[in-house]
């Protein structure tokens, strides 16, 4: 048996290094690389450890949300990328059976973003990237973007969709650890439906997009999206058909952590759309993740596999 985890994050060693030493790297800090999490400055080799006694085979890597900068300047922005990216380009290399990667980009810099892209893909081979829901509050029904959602289609690059903190902070949601568990879900339904709403998976057909943390609220609130599209003239001005017919164009991580919920998104989008994800190694992580899936009776060994390891390595060509 396999299994490959699409959603697992890295704090470079090239950036410990400098920060470690007490000094900046790119103007960032050492508060800024999560290292309080001791886990985040673990080597590869720490890393093939714990994957060992998870039974995890491969990690899909990417550099963690610290690292998008999409506030910027553009340089200082590309130049976190490359260097982020040579690092996860390097892990391939001296581990090519255990990891494989995504890119970090600058988001905020189209061409760059589409160029930095290229190389990940092109030149490094990784997979794809892991980008922020929405670039300096700007969402990605923009017109701006739509250059990057052709490049990245053309690439065949796969965009794994996960939040920056703090997320949906508003005055209400500022305490309990709120912002992450429950803000994090609306922004992934917010990104669900701006792309939809939006147009841009019209425009781009065989777009590959995962949404982080199960979707958050996607599938669950497709009804309401549904009606609001029924009814509501604003929301048919790039659309065509009812929001809940391209929940199957997205595919989701499993990481729901409620087999109920997880059960549901089966259910929604198909078994065929669900990967392995555990958001190693934040607290917010599954702690065992491979037993935990198996260990799910409302699934069906078929599903489970596809879950674990089949459709990542169809998907990644793994």
């Amino acid at each position: 048996m396999r299994a490959i985890d699409l959603h697992a994050h890295l704090t470079p060693q090239c950036f410990q290094r400098d920060v470690l030493a007490g000094k900046t790297w790119h103007g960032m800090t050492r508060d800024e690389g999560e290292l309080f999490n001791p886990m985040n400055a673990w080597t590869p080799e720490q890393r093939l450890a714990d994957m060992h006694s998870l039974g995890i085979d491969i990690q899909v890597v990417s550099t963690n949300v610290a690292f998008y900068k999409y506030d910027q300047d553009v340089a200082t922005t590309t130049a976190i990328a490359r260097a982020c990216n040579n690092e996860v380009h390097q892990m391939t290399m001296d581990y090519p059976q255990r990891f494989a990667g995504l890119a970090t980009l600058p988001m905020q810099d189209i061409p760059a973003a589409i160029a930095e892209l290229e190389r990940a893909i092109v030149t490094m081979g990784l997979k794809g990237a892991m980008i922020n829901d929405t670039v300096n509050e700007r969402t990605f029904d923009e017109p701006e973007f739509l250059p990057f959602w052709k490049a990245a289609e053309q690439m065949g690059a796969l965009l794994f969709i996960h939040q920056a903190r703090p997320t949906l902070v508003t005055p209400r949601i500022t305490r309990y650890h709120l912002p992450n568990s429950i803000g994090n879900l609306v922004d992934r339904a917010v990104t669900f439906a701006s792309l939809v709403f939006g147009g841009v998976m019209d425009q781009c057909p065989d777009l590959k997009l995962c949404l982080a943390h199960g979707g958050g609220y996607t599938c669950f609130g497709a009804g309401r999206m549904d009606r609001g599209w029924q009814v509501r003239s604003e929301a048919r001005v790039h659309l065509q058909q009812p929001p809940s017919t391209y929940l199957r164009r997205f595919y989701y991580d499993c990481l729901t952590h409620s087999e109920a919920a997880l059960r549901f998104l089966l259910d929604t989008v198909g078994a065929e759309r669900v990967v392995l994800g555990t958001d190693w190694p934040a607290d917010m992580r599954i702690d065992w993740p491979v037993a935990w899936v198996q260990g799910l009776q409302s699934l069906t060994q078929e599903e489970k596999d596809c879950i674990l390891w089949k459709n990542l390595e169809r998907l990644l060509g793994l």
